[in-house]
């Protein structure tokens, strides 16, 4: 049933923030924990398809698809439903303790849209952070190593061993002691950056380089790394593709080597960028594969992915009380089923279309320094001036806070701009 918000264009009734709207946020800073960050203050009531409704009526776009989390729009009405029928059959008996039919059903379905041929198996998290925490646990198990390595600019998440990878800001690790010992970081492959001036197709080269001539001979013999964790497309990084030939060669080391090559799916899988798996793109085939974010259009779900024998561990290794929750995992099914019936096919078409319409925005204009991503996985970077590349955080504040308090429908947009702080 389409309802009449599905039909509404992006609008303003009331100045920003909105009387009902400075009543929660009052309310949420005496009693919200600070470290949460906000940008602008909407408060949304209400979301379906691309369009979501603050307190006070007025409605905006969703650039950010609920931070990369609404695979499928706001409230899609099969996946309303599929959340809808399980809650009132089972919400919760923990499937680390007993068996949902449902858990092996979902399962089945996501390892099937991995490559190879190889059998896979899956365990359901309730995050990307978790995700990421069993994949360390993961690698140092099946390798009997307790080394990582990471590249900077990667998000992995904040809990203490996600965020002993991440090296984004240092905002996040500030204040928290000593992190996960025995973590390495190398520079990330980030062409339009990119020292050496290589081209989006061939940087990284100096990278690899380093890892096997310098890391694997100065710090970390080889033979005692777990796990290298990579994000096919960084994500708070400012959205920079890896090349194909990059993630090739990374995995002809891991496999040299055998170390544990872990895809961060987090926010590019589940079809974000045209394939299920941005990493398919590099026709690779990672030993683990982290994924939630998009995977139930909203719901709290995350998983991990290996071939059987490497997840191997045994009863009692790992386990969690409500990851592959009966809900979640409904919500996730919908969710399968609608990105292969039609929202992949629609990610292509759709970013092609507006990569078509982006590509002369770096002669348009002179504060656009690149255009970059696959499918709808799109990253804008804002300039000082072209011909240094100097960041310019306080433009992108300016375009940020702008589209939400643009005035003129139907032009008001709710945006997520964050990369390259």
């Amino acid at each position: 049933m389409i309802t009449a918000m599905e039909t509404k264009l992006p609008k303003l009734v009331t100045a920003l923030p909105g009387p009902n709207a400075k009543r929660v946020v009052e309310r949420d800073t005496q009693f919200m924990s600070p470290s949460y960050t906000r940008d602008y203050p909407l408060v949304a009531k209400r979301g379906r398809g691309a369009v979501v409704e603050d307190v006070d009526g007025n409605s905006f776009l969703d650039f950010a698809a609920g931070i990369a989390v609404c695979s499928t729009g706001h409230c899609h009405p099969k996946v309303v439903a599929a959340i809808q029928q399980q809650a009132a059959e089972l919400i919760h008996m923990s499937g680390t303790d007993f068996y949902y039919e449902s858990m092996p059903l979902l399962a089945e379905r996501l390892v099937n849209t991995l490559s190879g041929s190889t059998p896979k198996k899956a365990f359901f998290t309730n995050s990307g952070a978790e995700a990421i925490e069993s994949a360390i646990k993961l690698a140092r198990y099946a390798t009997k190593r307790d080394k990582m390595i990471a590249f900077y600019g990667c998000f992995h998440g904040r809990t203490m061993g996600a965020l002993s990878l991440t090296a984004s800001k240092t905002t996040q690790r500030k204040g928290f002691g000593a992190l996960l010992s025995g973590v390495e970081h190398i520079p990330f492959p980030y062409a339009y950056r990119c020292t050496n001036g290589h081209t989006p197709e061939t940087c990284g080269a100096e990278i690899l380089e380093q890892l096997e001539q310098q890391i694997f001979k100065r710090l970390f013999d080889p033979e005692e790394v777990a796990g290298i964790i990579i994000e096919p497309i960084q994500g708070e990084g400012g959205y920079v593709v890896a090349p194909n030939f990059f993630l090739q060669e990374l995995q002809r080391i891991c496999r040299k080597h055998g170390i544990m090559l872990i895809a961060d799916e987090v926010q590019s899988g589940m079809g974000r960028t045209g394939n299920w798996w941005a990493h398919q793109y590099a026709g690779i085939e990672p030993d683990i594969v982290c994924s939630a974010k998009g995977i139930a259009s909203g719901m709290p779900l995350g998983a991990i992915f290996a071939p059987a024998s490497i997840m191997n561990w045994k009863p009692g290794s790992h386990g969690t009380t409500f990851g592959g929750n009966p809900v979640c995992i409904a919500a996730a099914l919908a969710t399968a089923d609608l990105i292969a019936g039609q929202y992949l096919e629609n990610v292509n078409r759709m970013g092609e279309y507006l990569f078509t319409r982006l590509a002369d925005w770096t002669k348009k204009f002179k504060i656009v320094g690149d255009v970059r991503g696959r499918g709808l996985m799109i990253g804008v970077e804002i300039v000082r001036d072209q011909r240094t590349k100097e960041k310019a955080a306080d433009l992108r504040n300016v375009i940020v806070d702008s589209t939400f308090h643009a005035s003129t429908p139907p032009f008001s947009t709710l945006t997520f701009v964050k990369p390259c702080a």
